[in-house]
């Protein structure tokens, strides 16, 4: 156990830790984040779409009654619902400010104040830490500069909001480190930091946990008895799983929620020095970017240069002086080793990728694919191994110094000096994304048409009876804002073939003419909304696309035929255009075939066929193109082969035909 002035100065290193992580969160994002009222930057998914997604979640959330397990948003996947979990809206704050929503005000977000606690932690977590390795205050407080300024962190920070909590990493590496030092293993702390994880992000399990079996296997090689320390493992699990129970982790069937499956995801062999980020954020003043391969991007796990030069000073200094003793500290730590060796051979997964190239693919068994896809963002499993990098940069610069009472001060501010120097690009370009957030409107600027003003607060449900789009998450906010629920899950994982079944369901009604009233009908896919609607377009509804800021819904709305809308509405009806499909494959760029650029496709509907029947002409821009052949050999499609030289020029065009000239 520590002494008395051992406590004292871990006290106050965790504080003044903490502070340091506040001031690093001020300085990049300043108060913005922090106005609970204002939720303009929520809503504008200013570095990517996903912080949407979350506070979409908690709007949902907040208004579904209050049930058991905690998080189940009932308005979302409709009629099943779903946990908050999978739209990563931070179940333990959802479940905290679900029970205060009574007191709050009615618009209300606790993102930033997440993220600020998280920064908090990070800073006192990497504090104590480092004052495990080093004497006195102020070295572990100048080396935890390079934790509160984790490129992995600020990467994730009111992005990805709940991975922003790595604190949960640095808090176990410190109780397996403190471990070694005093023969415990039944930490209280490093118990409820392992049961936080699954109530803040179910990716920090298997990494906390992979550092507490390493702890727990070390205790008992050592002393023999493995008994008590696997069975406080064990009881440590049994609390996890019944929080994620309780947290509505294990709520429905999720099977579904991407296409990517384990390897997509996967960690490029050159992330450790690749200051790529995402959507162009570049996180090195001095070093270039290098290309990536398919999902690399969300494996991002760049050190930083202060890092990298840290490792190869104090490596090779120590190597020089004899004092690197490599297999010594295997032995020490051989638990601790195996187990970031498989999380990172996890990260970079069977798919092996170096810079823009993929090296190698792996056979492995399909089920065994199926079950790594639990965690198919693999890359992410090498932080615990990231976060070691950096405690052994410091460490070794440590040691390079002692022998002199300034040194290890002075390498280790230069690190750290390097550090943020070399990472400044990227934090400046965070801070002032997140700043337009007071400039920003609160409404979703996609859904700006004069229809969404006229259905909001008309139907109780929205559906959408094929796929999302880009703006998807903006229909999601629009249905919270309204109280009216959604089919789409928007969400990490949902029961996919409960959704199919209620979509099939749906169409098979408007296939019999069946109208629900009380639900508007949603096609991202113009195909497949000119199936649908034939049967009810004469049921009193309003039938037609409705343009969004770099996109477009196809939409049937109950009780709506005649509403005077804007321009940006177009009507179904026999003025309604005809317009190739949007489709591409191997063979198909945007519905003109690739081998012969005279034939396009069109998605076959009664609509199609009757604009085409005894037309032979195709119009477009003022100009006629014969129509030399009509295939419908190819079930669902229409193929079309035109008197024109290159049919790209058709693309996103409004379509006419034209009868045979007498």
């Amino acid at each position: 156990m520590p002494s008395r002035s051992e406590s004292r100065r871990n006290t106050l290193l965790f504080v003044c830790g903490g502070l340091l992580g506040i001031a690093a969160f001020l300085l990049v994002f300043g108060p913005a984040p922090l106005d609970v009222t204002n939720d303009a930057f929520c809503r504008g998914g200013y570095i990517e779409k996903d912080i949407q997604q979350h506070y979409a979640g908690w709007l949902f959330y907040r208004q579904s009654p209050l049930r058991f397990p905690l998080c189940i948003a009932e308005s979302v996947n409709w009629p099943a619902g779903l946990s908050v979990a999978y739209t990563d809206s931070i179940p333990l704050f959802a479940a905290f400010f679900r029970l205060l929503s009574p007191l709050l005000p009615g618009t209300f977000q606790y993102f930033g104040w997440f993220t600020l606690l998280c920064l908090f932690l990070q800073g006192g977590f990497g504090a104590l830490l480092l004052g495990l390795f080093s004497k006195g205050k102020v070295l572990p407080l100048v080396g935890d500069l390079v934790f509160v300024f984790s490129p992995v962190l600020w990467e994730r920070a009111l992005r990805h909001t709940s991975l922003a909590a790595q604190f949960l990493l640095l808090g176990a590496l410190y109780y397996y480190f403190r471990s070694g030092r005093e023969g415990r293993f039944a930490y209280g702390g490093l118990f409820l930091l392992n049961v936080l994880t699954i109530t803040i992000h179910p990716y920090f399990v298997p990494m906390t946990y992979a550092v507490t079996l390493a702890m727990v296997l070390r205790h008992s090689w050592r002393s023999r008895r493995p008994l008590r320390p696997l069975g406080w493992l064990a009881c440590n699990l049994a609390a996890t799983v019944a929080a994620g129970w309780a947290f509505g982790l294990f709520y429905g069937t999720a099977t579904g929620g991407s296409d990517a499956l384990y390897g997509y995801f996967g960690m490029n062999l050159n992330s450790l020095w690749n200051p790529a980020g995402v959507n162009g954020v570049d996180w090195s003043l001095f070093l270039p970017t290098q290309n990536q391969v398919g999902g690399n991007y969300d494996a991002f796990a760049y050190l930083g240069l202060g890092v990298l030069a840290g490792l190869a000073a104090g490596g090779v200094g120590l190597a020089l002086l004899r004092q690197l003793h490599p297999f010594a500290l295997l032995r020490r730590h051989g638990a601790l080793a195996a187990v970031c060796l498989l999380l990172t051979l996890f990260a970079v997964s069977h798919t092996i990728t170096a810079n823009g190239a993929t090296l190698a693919v792996l056979p492995l068994p399909g089920q065994l694919i199926r079950l790594f896809s639990v965690f198919r963002s693999s890359g992410r499993m090498f932080w615990p191994a990231y976060y070691l990098l950096l405690l052994l940069a410091f460490v070794w610069l440590y040691r390079l110094g002692r022998a002199r009472k300034a040194l290890p001060l002075a390498l280790v501010g230069a690190m750290a000096a390097l550090q943020l120097l070399d990472l400044s690009p990227g934090l400046l370009q965070r801070g002032q994304a997140f700043r337009q957030a007071e400039q920003q409107p609160a409404f979703p600027s996609a859904l700006t048409s004069t229809f969404w003003q006229e259905t909001a607060g008309r139907y109780e449900h929205l559906v959408s009876l094929d796929t999302l789009q880009y703006d998807g998450l903006h229909l999601a906010l629009y249905a919270a804002d309204n109280g009216m629920t959604t089919s789409d899950p928007f969400a990490a994982r949902y029961d996919a073939e409960a959704l199919a079944a209620q979509q099939q369901q749906l169409l098979e009604e408007l296939a019999q003419g069946i109208l629900r009233e009380d639900t508007l009908y949603l096609f991202a896919v113009e195909g497949n909304f000119l199936q649908a609607v034939e049967p009810v377009k004469d049921s009193g509804a309003w039938c037609g696309r409705i343009e969004t800021e770099g996109g477009c819904w196809y939409v049937i709305a109950p009780g709506m035929a005649g509403t005077a809308l804007d321009e940006s509405c177009t009507p179904y009806g026999p003025e309604y255009p005809l317009r190739i499909a949007d489709y591409t494959d191997g063979l198909w760029n945007r519905g003109v075939l690739d081998s012969d650029r005279r034939v396009v496709c069109m998605a076959d509907s009664p609509f199609a066929r009757a604009k085409l029947e005894g037309a032979c002409y195709l119009c477009a821009g003022g100009q006629e193109y014969e129509i030399l052949q009509v295939d419908d050999s190819d079930p669902g499609w229409l193929m079309i082969t035109l008197d024109i030289p290159d049919a790209t020029v058709l693309w996103g065009q409004e379509l006419e035909t034209k009868p045979c000239k007498n």
